[in-house]
């Protein structure tokens, strides 16, 4: 759903549960405690939310209970809107541009983003293994650096190691899946980067293509590796580097673009959720199957 279809679809909270219990229960409600089906609805029109009466452990609950949206106060519609504008946006949305659109707090609309991108960070989809033609490459995210004060200071400024930016390591399969993650010390050390791919990659069903980088070296010895040496050119055929370029380009717009900056706190939630989106950016159910994420129902 895009923006206008959820404003149509959901023109009340009543609307917005109906939705949610039939993604979440299929149909068939059931007690989230107990697990049982011999559960009624309660007669309380004028509560917010609709309440669940369990016959078996007596327990009341709500379609919310145990999900991203527990305990909220915000209407479902308002959490449906956030979502598709943050689904809609290839290079993301700030929480100013959002609280301007919906005329809600920043603080409140930062908030309810900072959940939802803990629950794509929490995406299970992350744990299927790469394979096939996968490029592999790290990079560094933060401010530009800034020219010295002296018009006639021509000293390059430093880029990439050696910076105070922060080092990002990632993989992406040709056409297909992408992981990123912040890197921490030595993670971008040949064992490091090891530890990585063995963890993301399935070496077996695997070509991992790299930049000439010394880092890379040791995966030699678990998969087969070819290697695009940049000094002398960008692409050789199938050898390149290009795709995981492409999306580290979209991960730095969203950077300068939107946020112009987030802490390093909270980096591994902006990668998490420029990572999710790219691996949906072909599907056309990105809104049903997020909801269904967000409530822990199965596919």
């Amino acid at each position: 759903m895009n923006i206008i279809e959820v404003f149509q679809s959901f023109q009340t909270q009543e609307q917005a549960v109906q939705y949610l219990e039939k993604i979440r229960w299929g149909g068939e409600p059931h007690c989230p405690y107990c697990g049982s089906l011999h559960v009624g609805k309660h007669a309380s029109p004028d509560r917010a939310m609709v309440r669940w009466q369990c016959h078996d452990c007596t327990r009341t609950f709500a379609v919310t209970i145990g999900t991203l949206f527990h305990g909220t106060h915000i209407p479902l519609r308002d959490w449906f809107l956030v979502l598709a504008l943050m689904l809609g946006a290839k290079k993301s949305a700030s929480a100013y541009q959002i609280s301007r659109d919906l005329g809600k707090r920043r603080a409140t609309v930062w908030s309810m983003m900072q959940r939802i991108r803990t629950a794509m960070a929490a995406d299970p989809d992350q744990e299927r293994l790469l394979h096939g033609i996968v490029e592999a490459d790290e990079t560094y995210v933060g401010g530009k650096p800034r020219k010295g004060n002296k018009r006639d200071d021509d000293t390059p400024n430093k880029r990439g190691r050696g910076t105070k930016k922060v080092p990002v390591v990632g993989a992406v399969e040709r056409g297909g899946r992408v992981v990123a993650r912040v890197a921490k010390p030595g993670d971008l050390s040949s064992k490091g980067i090891s530890k990585f791919l063995a963890r993301f990659v399935d070496a077996a069903g695997t070509v991992l293509v790299t930049d000439e980088y010394k880092g890379y070296n040791r995966v030699s010895e678990t998969m087969m590796h070819a290697v695009i040496t940049h000094a002398e050119e960008y692409a050789d055929g199938q050898i390149h580097t290009n795709t995981i370029e492409s999306f580290w380009a979209i991960l730095k717009r969203a950077w300068y673009g939107s946020h112009h900056h987030f802490s390093r706190k909270y980096m591994p939630l902006y990668i998490a959720e420029t990572c999710y989106k790219y691996n949906r950016r072909k599907s056309n159910t990105s809104f049903a199957d997020s909801v269904r994420l967000f409530v822990g129902a199965a596919a």
